[in-house]
């Protein structure tokens, strides 16, 4: 929802994922989406993968300025088969129930692939939200094993999946070179959240779920030949929301005036024009009325700290230049810092 809208997602009253087949849930009619504004800036736009955003019509891709759509309306499905927790059939064409044959991970990519051949001729933006290595745990040749929903070994099951999708990944990127589109496309690789139980988030704290940096800090890769110098390294703190403003400022799309980005344009960044910045990114995980195990709380990243609390007083400071892991507490050894990204937290919260 963040990506979508280029928003924090409090802002649409998004706490949480949207359930099986819940209605009232994901990305509201009226609000206008990253599709929608890049479409009206004059770009094809399609998704291939999971939405996530909601099941009913009005809420679903096409209804959200895709012009096309391969994947499946909740979170995750049968790699194989297609149906998800409910035992509804969850992969669709468009607006059509869908059933192809395949694995997930390879239909995402051949759909993406094939809606790269079909755009040389014009701009485009290409959503590839692949499922894996979300559970199920089902790797591309277990489709005739025993299925069960979150059962699976690292080895066995996601390992297989993670060099599925690095596969799947690179011929993506194969098929904007095979295209000669190198020079004037911009790839993103990232992720909405860290690592899970079969995933190794070391030397980082916590998991998916958490906004310790192991639920929250994630991947991000850019390429663009030419533009973004070919393995330059960049330590800025930066959030999901900042490249949907980046995508709006090189399409030249504009927001409605009643829905302002929060997202910053990173090309500057990316471009090496600009040095580390003292802008606050804010995180809050709030209680979930479908997971009881959900701990709540909220952060805030002010360059090099990192301050975290919880409603029952629990207090952190970390400096994250220094312990990635978040092992050392430094709340009582600066509380005026603490104090000041704590009131920078509630005016975040008010707004």
């Amino acid at each position: 929802a963040a990506f979508m809208t280029g928003r924090y997602f409090q802002r649409l009253g998004l706490e949480w994922a949207v359930w099986y087949q819940a209605p009232g849930e994901g990305l509201p009619p009226e609000e206008s989406s990253l599709a929608s504004m890049l479409k009206n800036a004059g770009y094809q736009t399609a998704l291939s993968g999971k939405w996530h955003l909601g099941y009913e019509d009005g809420w679903r891709p096409n209804q959200h300025g895709f012009d096309r759509f391969f994947g499946c309306l909740g979170g995750n499905v049968n790699y194989f088969e297609y149906y998800d927790k409910t035992g509804t059939h969850d992969v669709f064409l468009n607006d059509k129930p869908f059933h192809p044959k395949g694995y997930m991970t390879d239909l995402t990519a051949d759909y993406a692939v094939q809606f790269i051949e079909e755009m040389k001729e014009g701009p485009f933006f290409l959503f590839a939200a692949f499922n894996a290595p979300h559970f199920p745990f089902q790797g591309p040749e277990d489709e005739h094993s025993e299925f069960t929903w979150n059962k699976g070994t690292r080895e066995g099951h996601y390992i297989p999946m993670v060099e599925s999708l690095d596969q799947a990944v690179g011929r993506i990127v194969e098929a904007i070179d095979t295209a000669g589109l190198s020079d004037n496309t911009l790839i993103v690789f990232t992720s909405d959240n860290g690592g899970e139980k079969l995933a190794r988030n070391a030397p980082l704290r916590g998991l998916k779920g958490s906004i310790w940096e192991g639920g929250i800090r994630v991947p991000a890769i850019a390429r663009w030949v030419e533009t973004i110098e070919a393995s330059s390294v960049s330590d800025i703190p930066i959030q999901t929301i900042d490249w949907s403003a980046t995508f709006m400022n090189l399409a030249k799309g504009e927001a409605p005036d009643d829905r302002p980005l929060d997202g910053k344009n990173l090309m500057p960044i990316l471009q090496g024009e600009q040095a580390q910045t003292m802008r606050p990114l804010f995180f809050r995980r709030a209680l979930d009325p479908h997971r009881s195990r959900v701990v709540e709380q909220r952060a805030v990243r002010l360059g090099k700290w990192k301050y975290l609390d919880t409603p029952t007083g629990e207090r952190y400071l970390f400096n994250l230049e220094t312990d990635i892991a978040e092992q050392n507490n430094l709340i009582d050894e600066d509380p005026q810092l603490a104090a000041g990204m704590s009131r920078l937290l509630d005016q975040w919260e008010a707004d």
